[in-house]
């Protein structure tokens, strides 16, 4: 799965058939379909992996973290690494929200880490962390700001996990307020 993923992504999921896959293997069609009926059934658990693997790297980032504040931080600092060391799929799953045939599984994935992260961002709006805003309208923006940001300046533009992390960490705590004196403000009112 690995190697039909990593080929996935470097060559495209269209231009990879699966004699492609078993030949950089050395193994036959055979072995191929005594695992999978297709390359889309490949995809799928690819991509169901995946989404598996990011949501326990997710889980083990905050577990023990008390504070709803640093949960989120932490859960977005976690999704942007795991993103950033597995780039391969995340290509696949950009790949994948824009077929018909795949994007279903993508849109769950996305109501699934909508539901996950909730419970964090509703305790931190109970703690007065977070404005009295509509947790599921909070949840998704700090989730749409992430997602955002790792896609075109990880995924995009290769830039280091942690600097964008950072600022997006950064972008949900304080939102587009200025909070420090404006350039070339000459004060009144």
């Amino acid at each position: 799965m690995d190697y039909a993923a990593r080929a996935f992504a470097t060559d495209g999921y269209h231009s990879t058939s699966v004699t492609a896959i078993v030949s950089g293997l050395g193994v036959g069609k055979g072995v191929f379909y005594w695992y999978f009926d297709s390359k889309d059934e490949l995809l799928r658990q690819i991509l169901l992996d995946a989404q598996r693997e990011m949501r326990l790297a997710q889980r083990e980032a905050i577990a023990g973290e008390h504070d709803p504040g640093r949960r989120i931080e932490q859960g977005i600092r976690s999704s942007i690494r795991w993103l950033s060391d597995h780039r391969h799929l995340f290509a696949l799953m950009e790949f994948a929200r824009t077929e018909e045939r795949f994007a279903p599984m993508i849109r769950q994935s996305e109501r699934r880490t909508v539901a996950d992260a909730l419970p964090h961002v509703s305790a931190g709006i109970t703690a007065g962390l977070l404005r009295r805003e509509d947790p599921v309208v909070l949840t998704t923006a700090i989730l749409g700001v992430t997602s955002h940001l790792a896609r075109v300046l990880v995924l995009e533009q290769g830039e280091e996990a942690d600097r964008v992390a950072a600022a997006a960490i950064a972008f949900c705590r304080e939102g587009y307020r200025n909070t420090g004196p404006h350039p070339g403000a000459t004060g009144g009112g």
